[in-house]
């Protein structure tokens, strides 16, 4: 699993309005940041990830949420 603290590399604000939950978007700017353990994970992984609770897991450009209703949406850009 990914062990990269991704807030080292990128600044994130968070998207605004805030989506569905049942309608989370997707994109390459776009990255997940489970409200239960704080991590941050990008929307399209091409690397095996996951949060420290299990919310988030992802890979092969897919990520699957198991809580939808405790995940921020943020837009992350390069520091």
């Amino acid at each position: 699993m990914m062990g990269v603290d991704l807030r080292k590399i990128y600044r994130f604000s968070p998207v605004e309005p805030a989506p569905d939950p049942a309608a989370l978007p997707i994109g390459g700017d776009l990255y997940y940041e489970c409200l239960e353990c704080t991590v941050v994970v990008s929307s399209v992984p091409f690397i095996a990830c996951a949060c420290t609770c299990g919310n988030l897991t992802g890979s092969g450009g897919k990520t699957t949420v198991t809580r939808p209703e405790r995940v921020r949406v943020m837009r992350g850009k390069l520091k």
